[in-house]
Parts: C-alpha cells; sequence; structure tokens
C-alpha cells in the first residue's frame, strides 16, 4: 500500500488551507516511496513550492478555471471514453462496489470515477495490483498530460507522473474533444446533458474487477477509433523546467 498514491489525490483536488500546509508531508512522502521518478518528483516539487506560496483564493480559481471551465479536462475518467452512456452508469455502479470491497466509503455528492478518488483507492491496493488498475485508464491519463502541459499548468507535472506510473501509451484516449476554456456560452452547452443515474438497480451481475477492467479497455477502443485519424501518435510530455511551477 502506498502513501504516493494519496498525495497524488490530494494534489488534484480542490486546494484548501490544509493542502498547503500538507505540501512539506507531500513532499516527503513522495521522496521516501519512490514511486515517482527523479525529475517528475523535481517538477512536482517545485509545483508545492508554488503551492505554498501562493494566495488560497488564487490557487482555487485557477483550479475552476481548468477543471470546472473545461469538460475536456474533466477529471471523471469514465466521462471520457463513456459520456454520459448506459455503460458509464454501470462501470461507476461496478466501481462504487470495488470501493466498498476494499473499505472505501464516499460521500453522497462524490462520483466513483473522480481521478483523486480513485487515486485514494489505489492507496488501499498493494503496490503490484495498484499500477495494474491505474494502468487501465492510462490512455485518459496522457489525454489529460497533453491538455494540460498545453495549458502551461503546473498540473501537469502531476498528471504527467501518474501516466509514467501507468506506463501510458504515447496514444492519448478521450471522446471528449479539446475546447476552448474562454468560450463560456460552449461551455454552457457541453454541459446541458442528463445526470448520469447508476446504482444497485443498474447492475445486472456482480460487480468484479476484470468486469471493470474490461469496460475501460472496451470504452478506450472505441475513443481510439475517434481520435487515431487525427492524431495517430502523440509525443510524450515534457514537463517544462520552472522556477516555480504554476498552478
Amino acid at each position: 500500500m502506498a502513501r504516493t498514491y494519496r498525495a497524488l489525490a490530494a494534489l488534484l483536488s480542490y486546494p484548501t488551507d490544509a493542502l498547503q500546509a500538507a505540501t512539506n508531508e507531500i513532499a516527503e512522502v513522495l521522496a521516501d516511496e519512490g514511486i515517482v521518478d527523479g525529475p517528475r518528483l523535481a517538477a512536482i516539487q517545485s509545483y508545492l513550492n508554488e503551492v505554498a506560496a501562493t494566495d488560497i483564493y488564487e490557487l482555487q480559481d485557477r483550479y475552476v478555471a481548468l477543471f470546472d471551465r473545461s469538460r475536456s479536462l474533466s477529471l471523471h475518467l469514465f466521462e471520457h471514453i463513456h459520456g454520459e452512456s448506459r455503460d458509464r452508469g454501470q462501470a461507476m455502479a461496478d466501481l462504487v462496489a470495488l470501493y466498498r470491497e476494499h473499505g472505501l466509503d464516499m460521500t453522497a455528492d462524490e462520483l466513483p470515477d473522480f481521478l483523486p478518488l480513485f487515486l485514494e483507492f489505489l492507496s488501499l491496493l498493494p503496490d503490484a495490483e495498484a499500477r495494474a488498475m491505474l494502468n487501465e485508464p492510462a490512455g485518459i491519463l496522457r489525454a489529460l498530460t497533453d491538455r494540460l502541459a498545453a495549458r502551461n499548468t503546473g498540473y501537469v507535472t502531476v498528471m504527467a507522473a501518474l501516466a509514467d506510473i501507468a506506463a501510458a501509451p504515447m496514444l492519448a484516449v478521450s471522446d471528449i474533444p479539446e475546447d476552448n476554456p474562454d468560450d463560456l456560452e460552449a461551455m454552457d452547452a457541453a454541459w446541458e446533458e442528463a445526470a448520469v443515474r447508476f446504482g444497485p438497480g443498474e447492475a445486472n451481475d456482480a460487480c468484479s474487477t476484470e468486469r471493470l477492467r474490461n469496460q475501460i479497455r472496451a470504452g478506450q477502443r472505441d475513443a481510439r477509433r475517434n481520435t487515431a485519424a487525427d492524431a495517430p501518435r502523440r509525443a510524450s510530455v515534457s514537463v517544462p523546467s520552472r522556477d516555480t511551477a504554476t498552478v
């Protein structure tokens, strides 16, 4: 079981005073466990320095601008491969059951495919199993890394580290096209979709890790068909060198 996943989850969550107070502890966990390699670790350390030194309201504004105003940067994994289809509802129901099997309880306002929550779950697993699970959405992690790099944001340091741990492919996988976060009218239209419903009534059989993996793989195959023509190969992201990372 590795605390690294929990530390990375905190860095991808909405910024709070508690996060700022924990930056040194996060740095120590990442350094001690050695799951994040040296160059990525140095980049994340710069990001942590920025988090600690920046006004909390500025950090929160940046987070909202990236992850709340841009659907293409959604941190809900299944949205990138299942959209609002029934398949996503079933996949999330399976994921809820898997979390419960491992003693991870969710609050009523959480969706199970939220990446920080998924990372919290991985922190409960043996390292080999956690890496295998993280590999399943690896193509999505690559897409998010590419898109964050294009935005010149320090969050790319965290996502690139996750993509490395997951052994992410060079080909990014996302059914969500890139968008313009400054186009508020288009953003509103993109989010005017029916809410996803999921729960025990949606499942036709018992949850299993293998079925969950099959759902992710199937979704990624469909997404690859949509993206391969436009981007048959994407270069891996090189995290820019900074004196201080921008969040």
